[in-house]
């Protein structure tokens, strides 16, 4: 069994998410993270995991969003995330390619996120886009300054020196269908020389169809092509990928396991 660790299944109406579960379960993929972007969208995200026993949840503000009002405390972070069905933080982190909320609102809203990791037990979901050494340095600074939280860095398209700086602190990667695109063989070497215990794979959906949907809306079922490159990529079996990615997505969401 696959798992499409981030998706955004709110995107699509809820008649619709019926078909899209039925499509990936026929792919392998039995289980599927929709994941937070605004507090005021996390009662829609709970109530489409309540509704879908093959769907979980995350709440959290995204950083294009972190300039829309007053960013919630850690604690009300986390008091957003006490529901059975809700197994992570985020997504959050930092995006200095759209740069859609000041750079500051989107570090603080970063940190009151890992500060709800950290009270919560519950992993963090960073989102990276063009800002990986204030990453680096942010979640170095909270970790020494707080302790150790568990987090995933998704849709990893971000430099080797990012990657490896995350795993040193105990972290997970996730690899999209961007891993899939011809140009991305930097992604793809980064890929294979990481450790095997720390991969997992997801669609981003709607976003970022993998070869050969690009150009079309993409949805969970597609993690499956992505899990496959990944695989011929480390030089595994797809079996072995989606028993290893599954595996690793229940030592880091052990809610969900």
């Amino acid at each position: 069994m696959l798992i499409d660790s981030h998706c955004h299944l709110d995107h699509s109406a809820d008649a619709e998410v019926y078909d899209l579960i039925a499509r990936a379960k026929e792919a392998g993929v039995g289980r599927m993270v929709t994941i937070g972007v605004r507090m005021s969208q996390a009662a829609k995200v709970k109530e489409l995991a309540e509704r879908h026993p093959e769907v979980w949840g995350t709440v959290g503000i995204h950083p294009h969003n972190a300039g829309e009002g007053p960013l919630p405390t850690p604690e009300q972070i986390a008091a957003e995330a006490d529901h059975p069905r809700i197994i992570g933080i985020g997504e959050s982190g930092l995006d200095y390619f759209y740069d859609k909320a000041p750079r500051d609102a989107q570090a603080e809203n970063f940190r009151r996120h890992i500060r709800a990791a950290r009270i919560t037990g519950l992993p963090l979901v960073v989102h990276a886009r063009q800002a990986d050494d204030d990453i680096i340095a942010i979640l170095r600074e909270e970790r020494d300054a707080g302790g150790a939280f568990d987090f995933l860095l998704h849709c990893f398209s971000s430099g080797r020196a990012l990657a490896e700086s995350a795993v040193e602190m105990g972290g997970y990667i996730s690899f999209s269908g961007i891993l899939t695109f011809p140009k991305s063989q930097e992604f793809r070497d980064i890929a294979r020389d990481l450790p095997a215990e720390r991969l997992l794979v997801e669609t981003d959906a709607p976003y970022l169809a993998p070869v050969p949907f690009r150009g079309k809306r993409c949805e969970p079922a597609m993690v499956a092509h992505t899990a496959r490159v990944l695989a011929e990529t480390r030089g595994m079996t797809p079996e072995a990928l989606a028993d290893l990615t599954t595996a690793n997505f229940q030592c880091l969401f052990r809610k969900a396991s």
